[in-house]
């Protein structure tokens, strides 16, 4: 009986021996690059963890401010694009929340349009695309072309030089569709 106890003793005495042998911190257990991408795996693939997870990086300023470069750098390499195409309903939550936003902090929205503009300058068929891509929104949506027109008149207001060349470029766009209108006219005569 005695054997029995002193051998429990002695199991139990090494069992305390090697589990507090075995204790590590956090940065100790993740320098380990199989174990940490097993942690990594685990989080992306379960998302009430990556939801966990997102909520301690939005509460640090550090990982914040990683997470929106990492962001910037996906948009303008594209791949915010590509996963967009894959998921319209994504697509049209990220527009919704973009114009709140844009809407909501002027600072930004004038931030977002000198990046816009610049690179228009920078990219004639983005331009052109761009252009495209308005005027068919303004088609489908005259709600939305009529509070355009508004902003672009209000502009036109805030600077007079814009003002007199916009005037002089509608004075001859329609001096050539008025030619336009008369050469139409002698052909189907």
């Amino acid at each position: 009986m005695k054997n029995v106890f002193r051998v429990s003793i002695l199991a139990m005495l090494s069992m305390l021996a090697i589990s507090c042998g075995t204790t590590q911190t956090a940065s100790e257990a993740l320098v380990e690059n199989e174990f940490r991408n097993d942690v990594y795996k685990e989080i992306v693939n379960d998302q009430a963890k990556f939801m966990e997870f997102m909520n301690v990086v939005h509460n640090s300023k550090e990982a914040d401010s990683w997470l929106l470069k990492d962001h910037m750098q996906m948009m303008e390499s594209g791949k915010v694009m590509e996963i967009m195409k894959a998921n319209p309903e994504m697509q049209t939550k990220m527009k919704k929340m973009v114009q709140n936003k844009m809407e909501s902090d002027p600072e930004m929205q004038m931030m977002m349009m000198n990046k816009m503009k610049a690179k228009m300058m920078e990219d004639p068929a983005m331009k052109e695309t761009m252009m495209q891509n308005m005027h068919a929104e303004m088609k489908a949506n005259p709600e939305k072309a009529e509070m355009m027109m508004d902003e672009m008149i209000q502009f036109l207001h805030e600077n007079p030089a814009m003002m007199d060349k916009m005037r002089a470029k509608m004075s001859a766009h329609q001096a050539e569709m008025e030619k336009q209108q008369k050469a139409d006219n002698k052909k189907k005569q």
